[in-house]
C-alpha cells in the first residue's frame, strides 16, 4: 500500500461569500514541496472568481491521465528495447452529464505522439500491445469509471 498527500488551501479574499462572490483561486500543496496555483475552471467560474492562468481540477484530472499512461508506457517501451526520445500527448477531457444527469469527466482522449531515438521502432501491433499494457497498468485509469479512448497513430484503444 501505498499512501498520498496534498493539502488545498483557500482564504476568502471575496467581497460578498454569501453572495458567491469571492474568489475560486486557492492553492494544492503537495509533500515534496511544490505548490501548485488553482482555481475553479473559468468556464464554470466566470472571472474575476476565478483566474485562467491557474490549474483547474478537471484539467489536473485530465493531466493525470495523460501523465499515469505515459509513465507505464516508458516503462513498457524501456523493457521491449524501445529507446524514446520524446512522448507528448495533447490529451482532452470532457465534462459533460453522465447516465444519471449528472455532470462529470465522462471521457478522457489520450493523444500520445512519441519519437524514437534507437533503431528498434515498434510496429503498429506493439505499438498497441505497449498502450494497452500502459492502460490495464495505470493506476488513475484503473480508480475512475471515466470512459479512456487512447488515439495513437492509427490506434483506437477504449
Amino acid at each position: 500500500m501505498s499512501r498520498y498527500q496534498a493539502t488545498v488551501i483557500w482564504k476568502n479574499s471575496g467581497p460578498d461569500f454569501l453572495g458567491n462572490k469571492y474568489s475560486r483561486e486557492h492553492q494544492w500543496q503537495f509533500e515534496g514541496g511544490k505548490t501548485v496555483e488553482a482555481t475553479a475552471a473559468p468556464d464554470i467560474v466566470p472571472q474575476p472568481w476565478s483566474n485562467p492562468a491557474n490549474v483547474d481540477p478537471e484539467a489536473a484530472f485530465v493531466a493525470s491521465l495523460s501523465s499515469c499512461h505515459m509513465l507505464f508506457f516508458l516503462y513498457f517501451a524501456a523493457k521491449q528495447g524501445y529507446e524514446l526520445e520524446s512522448y507528448q500527448d495533447q490529451a482532452e477531457g470532457f465534462l459533460e452529464k453522465n447516465h444519471e444527469g449528472r455532470m462529470s469527466m465522462t471521457r478522457v482522449i489520450l493523444r500520445p505522439k512519441v519519437s524514437y531515438a534507437g533503431a528498434k521502432v515498434p510496429d503498429q501491433d506493439a505499438l498497441d500491445r505497449l498502450h494497452h499494457a500502459a492502460h490495464e497498468h495505470c493506476f488513475i485509469a484503473n480508480s475512475v469509471s471515466t470512459k479512456i479512448t487512447i488515439e495513437a497513430g492509427d490506434t483506437d484503444l477504449s
